[in-house]
């Protein structure tokens, strides 16, 4: 245990305030050795990019498995889901099963959702871009059967707590990735009669701004949601380059939302 600041507070305190200013330098000293042990150390901890991929790539299909549970029976649709994300990243032998394994996992009685999410917390720390690329996918597998249920619901928001997320972002973070994979579906050439084509309202919703935003707040949210989702940007972070696929598709659908209302609006 560190007792660094307590000795420097302590005489500091000292000097200025005599033996009670010792007392109050000592309490804080031993605050501030309580910190370096616990965040500072986390903040300057030196981490292992592989680790780091490693971490990322088993709790996204772990708690993926974890959230398709969540209803008590896992469906066939949100299998098919899981499936499709591996057929997306082109997960092949050794790389699939892992995926599989992590699934089966998430989805067994002896999960612990807490410290899985604590294990990416450790080695995505100051990494807001892969904790939201993390989200946007545990969203996308709980729409996996066309809706969000109220328990996978609040796995979301537990979720969003872990990492200092309030419920009102995670609804709107819900709001946009819903309206990217319906303008995706919209917009691919096996557009069914329901979906039709894209929707200027929905190329909003996909940047996550209401359809009265003016020239600037449209490019503002784009170039902000394009630095997110950039692939390179995202592999350098620590994102498993296997799952870059997902990201080059989130970043085609921005591209196109963006295009649209840059087109409809004339600037």
């Amino acid at each position: 245990m560190s007792i660094f600041g307590k000795i420097i507070c302590g005489i500091l305190g000292f000097l200025i305030g005599g033996p009670i200013g010792l007392l109050i330098g000592v309490w804080l000293g031993h605050s501030f050795d309580k910190g370096v042990t616990q965040d500072f150390g986390r903040v300057f901890q030196q981490f292992d990019p592989q680790q780091t991929q490693q971490a990322f790539f088993e709790s996204t299909f772990a708690v993926m498995g974890h959230i398709a549970k969540a209803d008590g029976v896992v469906k066939k649709e949100e299998i098919a889901a899981a499936e499709q994300i591996m057929l997306t990243l082109g997960l092949t032998g050794d790389k699939r099963q892992q995926a599989i394994d992590a699934f089966n996992h998430g989805k067994s009685e002896h999960f612990v959702l807490t410290e899985q999410l604590q294990f990416l917390i450790q080695n995505c720390i100051r990494k807001p871009s892969l904790i939201q690329m993390f989200l946007e996918i545990q969203i996308v597998a709980a729409a996996a059967d066309g809706r969000i249920s109220t328990p996978e619901m609040e796995i979301l928001y537990q979720i969003g707590s872990a990492f200092r997320m309030s419920a009102n972002r995670i609804d709107r973070l819900v709001e946009m990735v819903l309206a990217q994979q319906s303008f995706h579906q919209s917009s691919s050439g096996n557009r069914s009669r329901q979906t039709g084509a894209p929707s200027l309202e929905q190329a909003y919703k996909v940047l996550g701004i209401p359809q009265t935003a003016d020239k600037q707040e449209v490019k503002k949210a784009y170039r902000k949601l394009m630095s997110q989702h950039h692939p390179d940007k995202l592999v350098s972070k620590g994102m498993p380059e296997e799952m870059v696929k997902v990201a080059t598709e989130k970043s085609q659908e921005i591209q196109s939302a963006y295009e649209m209302i840059k087109k409809q609006q004339g600037f």
